[in-house]
């Protein structure tokens, strides 16, 4: 883990908006940011940002090309941070001028004040059977074949996952998510904060070495944080984005 990364005070955090053609209203709220409109001092954009964005595979680019152009260009003005997803990976092939943080480099250390805050998107340290998947997937190897596997097919592979993600439900309550947390963590990390995404519960724990916090998903009701003093109680305040489409 990296010790020389800051998370700035009014910086946004957006995480698991599974930004597709059906799910589009992210788009807008970084329209508002690329027209300075809103002003985020910092961008952190925690992973599953868009529903299926593989670098090497030209062809999941096409229906994101307009946010993949202005999430560069804004990454030209602010510093915009990365953790690739289980659904966006690869992505340095992608973005020119973002900090690009894949999984093997997760969870990252990034000072605020005197706090150290790790950050992930939320699936690093999955099971040895999830580790070889997520290794293949991300193999440029591997992509080669599939890329030209799915032409040959008139892209029946991807269209297959996009219409496989389209239809889950992003916003269900797990029940058992405070107890996986609280045996997942022990005390395995040095940190006052624990920010992650992933699981889309909008939920802060209290472990015995940090405050664990969940982020709700942007794909869930549009939200967003924005990161506060800790002087206050709360480290990062949520708010809604809410345009007409």
């Amino acid at each position: 883990m990296s010790h020389n990364l800051e998370l700035r005070e009014g910086a946004y955090i957006i995480t698991d908006a599974h930004y597709s053609p059906q799910r589009p209203q992210l788009l807008e709220l970084i329209k508002d940011i690329h027209s300075k409109k809103l002003q985020p001092t910092q961008l952190i954009l925690m992973g599953d940002i868009f529903d299926a964005l593989f670098g090497l595979i030209e062809y999941t680019y096409e229906d994101n090309k307009e946010m993949i152009t202005l999430l560069d260009a804004i990454a030209k003005e602010i510093e915009v941070i990365y953790f690739e997803g289980n659904h966006d990976f690869n992505l340095k092939v992608v973005f020119k001028n973002i900090k690009i943080y894949p999984l093997e480099k997760q969870p990252q250390t990034l000072l605020y004040h005197d706090k150290k805050i790790c950050m992930a998107h939320g699936d690093f340290d999955g099971k040895l059977g999830y580790k070889i998947y997520t290794a293949l997937i991300r193999n440029p190897s591997v992509l080669f074949v599939l890329k030209y596997i799915d032409i040959a097919l008139n892209h029946l592979i991807i269209n297959k996952i996009e219409g496989h993600l389209d239809k889950k439900d992003d916003c269900k309550e797990l029940v058992w998510f405070e107890d996986f947390i609280k045996n997942r963590f022990g005390n395995r990390f040095v940190c006052d904060y624990f920010i992650e995404g992933h699981f889309h519960q909008n939920r802060s724990l209290y472990l015995n070495s940090f405050t664990y916090i969940n982020l709700g998903a942007f794909a869930c009701n549009q939200r967003y944080f924005i990161v506060k003093s800790v002087q206050d109680k709360e480290l990062l305040e949520e708010h809604q984005f809410s345009k007409e489409m």
